[in-house]
């Protein structure tokens, strides 16, 4: 049992009281797979007396199963507990633990060495103080220390413990402790650590784990636990400048109107004023509400809700902030941005951001460089692979209020989500606002689409082809232009080949390449909406993220996906060109439909099934579908299809 037993048992409160008023430290462990995390920290719990009488039951009968040490004890089985996690000797969840000794309070998160769960350990830094990262004796410094290393920097840790583990490997050598040492510390110069405390130790056997050990006599540092118990880590996050993110609006009943929300820095009291940097209005705290009552103040951390002397607009994932000391608000950023997810970045498709309580549209419009963890150098790319770093610019689809990262942890960050799978695939760190033009904004013109649309006696839309190469798309797409101009049309044919000899020839066929020619084509198209055109598309746009963006682009009713559905075998009789061939024999790479993946379309306004119908009969059955569109739901008021 820990050693606070009999305290409990004689004095609970006083105990309660010692406990409230201990400081607490979040660490974290990591390092290359195999050099001993999670076996350090069941260590540590051990030798701490922290195990309870159920766990060292279940350790003991688990380290005989599934252990790695034979018939000793397994430390690391106090961590792993997934049953992947034991069945590969590895840690592939990040494992919370709570413990505490006299002097504080710790929560410890042992994050996987596999590079293949980087973003497992991004999560567990994200909140941490310290880091302790642990390298084999044996191994030395290796591209998963770099890699942690560098998250650790970049997620604002400055304070790092070298654990150089398995010192009992090699014989307790103060030589290839030093060697190691020296060669992490030219590493780190780089990486704006406050401070980097080298300590040998051997978790297996407990050497400087608790005590000192006799047998690395020439090390006269601290212990691990003595220098998590005393490492003086300031928490500034009570002296930066209020910031409290707006989670709800709290309207239990007509008298009363109050913002929830967990205050992310500095502290609030009644008749602070406060501003709203996406309005700018400001107003003063009338009340700090909790439900055990109004409290004088409130800091960092507290969940409370704040009501105001006046009435303003304030909703969910507004920011509320201090007015004497207000932060950044922009739509367009510079950011570091970890990606974590299978599918590669792609510059110009639409994500979701998500930052607090706020949830927004945004796209990476330039990759800047990507960074190699092992060197740090600045390297060329154009998208960037799972578990990959790079610095790039993002635009907004409104502007969200923000401190830069290395300012304030709590107001810097966000994730990106894919829009389709709902998945996170990258976490981020705000730097900066970009800078943009003042004397760009928009013109107040006196005609508008509807105007353009009376001219022409029609309704402007897009109509979206979209399908393999070889399936007839722009063969149904030129029929159905040269039907709807016999009708007195106003229309434009966007078709893939044609814009890629002049607008789009600066690009290739990667999936990057493909994003950002179909990013181009619908800005065009939605031009020519907004001139009263009937815009046709062909295009095998082959992601549906790219056929979204391009559809929200527009108003309700305006974009009709038609999916042109013709089986490969068919669409490759009519290759008349040999792409599929080419493609076939590797001649032709990223081809759609042989070594590049096309998303088949889930509700499209239209399926042609051009396998089996003619291209005319397809082309007038469209056209009929949009000449049935009458009055207000296919043109403007006033106005005759």
């Amino acid at each position: 049992m820990a050693h606070q037993s009999e305290m409990i048992a004689e004095d609970i409160h006083s105990y309660l009281k010692q406990q409230e008023e201990k400081s607490m430290l979040r660490f974290i462990t990591c390092g290359s797979v195999d050099d001993g995390k999670s076996t350090l920290i069941g260590r540590l719990l051990w030798d701490s007396k922290l195990v309870f009488e159920d766990q060292l039951a279940a350790l003991e009968v688990d380290s005989k199963k599934v252990g790695t040490q034979g018939d000793d004890i397994d430390y690391a089985l106090l961590l792993d507990g997934l049953q992947a996690e034991r069945e590969q000797g590895i840690t592939i969840d990040v494992a919370y633990r709570f413990f505490s000794t006299d002097k504080r309070k710790f929560i410890v998160a042992d994050t996987p060495g596999h590079e293949q769960y980087t973003r497992n350990m991004v999560t567990g830094a994200s909140t941490a103080q310290v880091a302790v990262i642990l390298i084999d004796a044996r191994k030395g410094v290796l591209t998963q220390t770099r890699r942690h290393s560098y998250l650790t920097s970049l997620v604002g840790i400055r304070n790092v413990v070298l654990a150089i583990n398995k010192m009992d490997l090699v014989d307790y050598s103060e030589e290839r402790f030093n060697s190691i040492k020296n060669d992490y510390e030219a590493f780190a110069t780089q990486l704006g650590f406050e401070s980097i405390t080298a300590i040998p130790v051997s978790a297996l056997k407990g050497d400087n784990i608790i005590g000192p050990s006799p047998k690395t006599h020439w090390y006269h540092g601290p212990t691990l636990l003595a220098y998590l118990e005393t490492v003086d880590v300031v928490n500034d996050v009570l002296s930066k400048p209020f910031r409290m993110p707006v989670q709800w609006v709290n309207r239990p009943d007509l008298d009363f109107r109050g913002f929830s929300g967990t205050i992310a820095s500095g502290k609030v009291s009644p008749g602070d004023e406060i501003v709203v940097p996406s309005s700018g209005q400001t107003s003063r705290v009338a009340r700090v509400v909790t439900m055990d009552g109004d409290l004088p103040h409130a800091i960092a951390g507290q969940s409370v809700t704040l009501t105001l002397t006046d009435e303003i607009d304030i909703s969910r994932g507004d920011l509320l902030s201090a007015a004497n000391e207000r932060p950044a608000h922009a739509d367009q950023l510079e950011a570091r941005l970890v990606w974590m997810h299978e599918d590669p970045l792609l510059p110009g498709r639409s994500y979701l951001l998500k930052t607090g309580a706020t949830v927004l549209a945004a796209q990476i419009t330039a990759l800047k460089y990507k960074v190699n963890v092992n060197t740090l150098e600045h390297q060329a790319g154009k998208t960037l692979a799972l578990n990959e770093i790079g610095v790039c610019n993002l635009s907004l689809g409104k502007a969200i209020a923000f401190d830069p990262y290395q300012e304030n942890r709590g107001t810097g960050n966000f994730i990106l989500i894919d829009r389709l799978t709902n998945a996170t695939v990258g976490a981020g760190m705000i730097d900066f606002a970009l800078r943009r033009a003042t004397n760009i904004h928009w013109q107040a013109l006196d005609l508008n689409k509807k105007s353009r649309s009376l001219a022409k006696a029609q309704k402007a839309r897009v109509l979206w082809f979209t399908g393999l190469s070889g399936s007839g798309k722009s063969t149904i797409a030129n029929l159905v232009e040269k039907k709807l101009h016999s009708l007195g049309k106003h229309t434009y044919l966007l078709d893939g080949d044609n814009v890629r000899h002049g607008l789009n020839r600066d690009l290739g066929f990667t999936d990057a390449d493909r994003v950002e020619n179909i990013r181009r084509v619908a800005e065009v198209a939605k031009l020519f909406v907004d001139a009263g055109i009937v815009v046709l598309a062909s295009f095998i746009s082959p992601f549906k993220s790219e056929r979204q963006m391009a559809r929200d682009m527009l108003e309700d009713g305006e974009f009709w996906e038609i999916y042109v559905s013709t089986p490969i075998d068919i669409c490759e009789t009519r290759d008349v060109k040999g792409l599929y061939k080419k493609a076939r024999s590797g001649e032709l790479k990223n081809f759609t439909g042989v070594d590049s993946v096309y998303e088949v379309p889930a509700s499209p306004e239209l399926v042609a099934e051009a396998g089996t119908t003619s291209a005319e009969e397809i082309a007038e059955e469209i056209v009929q579908k949009l000449l049935a569109e009458n009055g207000a739901q296919l043109l403007p008021e006033g106005s005759m299809w």
